[in-house]
């Protein structure tokens, strides 16, 4: 298009004789600007969320609770078949060091038959006290 029919002016001889043409707002005005932040409000409230959270916390302090009752009940389970079976198995250990003593004491008087005034099983210590072997053997030493 030329610019007479933009303009609607025929022929002009020069750019200083166009009218002035601004451009403006349409009629009406512009749409306002929106300049305001506006976070649109999509999924669970802050309440909602704190609420879920000490639920699910609070079943799994339940679970745990029950968790440790189950295991102190089979822990005191363990212990009482314990306490029930520790007489038979002390007179076992009595059993195997009254062997293991006399055989010892028979070693000893073997050993010592020679030696004048040697009392068999006397303690070379005089305390008054009788302490049974720590180790669970009488003598470590002989194989």
């Amino acid at each position: 298009m030329t610019e007479a029919v933009i303009r609607k002016k025929p022929g002009m001889a020069s750019v200083k004789d166009m009218p002035v043409l601004q451009d403006g707002p349409p009629p009406g005005g512009f749409a306002p600007v929106r300049f305001a932040r506006r976070i649109p409000s999509k999924g669970p409230s802050a309440m909602a969320i704190f609420l879920a959270a000490f639920g699910a916390f609070s079943w799994g302090m339940y679970q745990v609770g029950k968790g440790n009752k189950i295991r102190r009940a089979l822990k005191e389970e363990k212990y009482a078949a314990r306490r029930a079976i520790l007489p038979i198995l002390q007179a076992e250990e009595d059993e195997r060091f009254v062997t293991e003593w006399r055989k010892y004491l028979e070693e000893e008087a073997r050993i010592m038959k020679d030696v004048p005034g040697w009392k068999v099983g006397e303690s070379v210590y005089h305390s008054g006290r009788w302490m049974p072997p720590a180790t669970g053997e009488l003598r470590p030493d002989i194989w």
